[in-house]
């Protein structure tokens, strides 16, 4: 076995990327990465995964750059060669990635859909016989140099945007698509053949796509939004999709025989001009054949149109007709109880009903009337008894001032006639009441006045 680590023959190198990680403008750094793994993940983990955590992301990362969903360890040897050498551990990075399902051989990522793509002919997916000899050998990681692996999540994204743009393309509407519309349509997301193959896999895989062959021609259905899956294909389908393939045809035919009747035209204008007058007559006859021709190719056009159109329509009035069934059968379960005698005596019930509120809402309105009247007469008692010039038992206030004093050198029956006159009402209390509330309190005044009895100490 030679030494791997020598470089490249240059014809074999490849245009390394700018992109790459701070690390490899450090030579200590790089030379540790370019190292083999040992033998052993358990010898030093440490080392193990740190050469794994910076070569797995970086592969995806540069196949992402390159717009590839496979690679081979022959090219990752060309891509990230470095002063005169390359990774010895590529290989056991590959198959890390493979345990992890980050990446898969393409030959078993294609035998996993069970769509028979590969029966349609050599040279569709990259299928390599593996070359077990030294030369092609990575020291003892027996990972074949040209052994093509899928980069698992860089498919789906090319499956995905593939999906898209198709959904959102004019042809969007058609069931079915040959396989070269298909490239054409998708040659800026995929930008080979493989590439678009391993994509519609991935399609296939998912439910998203049908694929199979017609009369030795390639063609595939999209499911289309809302569906969970794409339906098989139908006779409908390859029915609707020769008519269609007619029409371009036809098409493109009567385009062809219109440039070729304004040919003819201006040939014989020239020739008219040159005094060939009849080698100009022949010129037109040709031009009138063409003109024929085309309009009966014309005709065929517009019948084969025609009948695209009706389809289409039959398709709209099957909608129409199952939007109508849906809807007579909803309205059958929901009026499967509703009779008429049902519904009149269903009216009757809520009439009755309102007219029992009628009755409960005007009793409440005459109990509220009752008992604002007797809030009323209440009111007007409470103002009653509150006139001032009602009834009352007090003598009227004074209106003369009291003076503090008598001034000097006035009579004391001055003084007395300057005060209010003594109340005319009789005290009701009699002599007897008089004699026994004093004696009540000449007894109060006697226990207060004797003294309390100390308690004696115990013995």
């Amino acid at each position: 076995m030679g030494d791997m680590s020598s470089p490249l023959p240059k014809q074999q190198q490849h245009e390394t990327y700018d992109e790459f990680p701070p690390e490899w403008a450090d030579d200590e750094r790089m030379c540790f990465l370019f190292s083999a793994f040992k033998h052993n993940r358990e010898v030093n983990c440490t080392d193990w995964d740190s050469k794994m955590d910076f070569w797995g992301p970086l592969i995806v990362r540069t196949c992402r750059q390159r717009g590839a969903v496979c690679v081979t360890l022959q090219e990752l040897n060309q891509i990230f060669h470095r002063k005169g050498s390359f990774p010895l551990g590529l290989g056991t990075v590959i198959q890390g990635m493979v345990r992890h399902g980050r990446l898969q051989k393409e030959s078993e990522f294609a035998a996993n859909v069970d769509s028979g793509w590969l029966s349609w002919g050599v040279g569709l997916l990259l299928v390599r016989p593996l070359k077990w000899t030294l030369s092609t050998l990575l020291g003892t990681s027996r990972v074949p140099l040209e052994e093509s692996y899928v980069v698992i999540e860089l498919v789906k994204e090319k499956a995905t945007e593939l999906l898209r743009v198709y959904r959102s393309s004019p042809i969007a509407d058609r069931a079915l698509l040959s396989f070269q519309e298909l490239r054409t349509m998708a040659a800026h997301i995929c930008p080979d053949e493989t590439t678009l193959c391993l994509a519609l896999l991935q399609l296939q895989r998912e439910k998203h796509v049908t694929v199979s062959l017609h009369e030795g021609e390639k063609i595939v259905k999209f499911s289309q939004p809302g569906q969970g899956r794409v339906p098989p294909v139908s006779d409908v389908d390859l029915g609707i999709y020769q008519l269609q393939r007619s029409e371009r045809l036809l098409g493109e035919r009567v385009e062809a025989l219109g440039e070729e009747a304004d040919r003819c035209r201006e040939e014989a204008r020239t020739l008219l001009r040159e005094g060939k007058k009849t080698q100009a007559l022949r010129c037109l006859r040709g031009r009138k054949r063409v003109e024929k021709r085309a309009d009966r190719l014309h005709a065929q056009l517009e019948t084969v149109k025609g009948i695209l159109d009706r389809i289409a329509h039959s398709h709209t009035d099957r909608l129409v007709m199952q939007a109508y069934q849906a809807g007579v059968a909803a309205l059958r379960l929901s009026l499967k109880d509703v009779t008429v005698e049902r519904a009149e005596s269903l009216v009757d019930q809520i009439q009755e009903l309102c007219d029992n509120q009628d009755e409960v809402n005007q009793t409440l309105s005459g109990a509220a009337l009752d008992a604002s009247d007797d809030l009323e007469e209440e009111l007007k008692t409470l103002l009653e008894e509150s006139d001032p010039d009602g009834p009352h038992t007090l003598p009227e206030v004074p209106t003369k001032p009291l003076t503090p004093g008598m001034a000097p050198g006035r009579s004391s029956e001055s003084f007395l006639a300057s005060l209010p006159d003594v109340p005319t009402s009789e005290v009701n209390i009699t002599d007897e009441e008089l004699d026994r509330e004093l004696s009540r309190l000449t007894l109060a005044d006697t226990v207060a006045q004797k003294p309390l009895k100390r308690p004696e100490p115990a013995l």
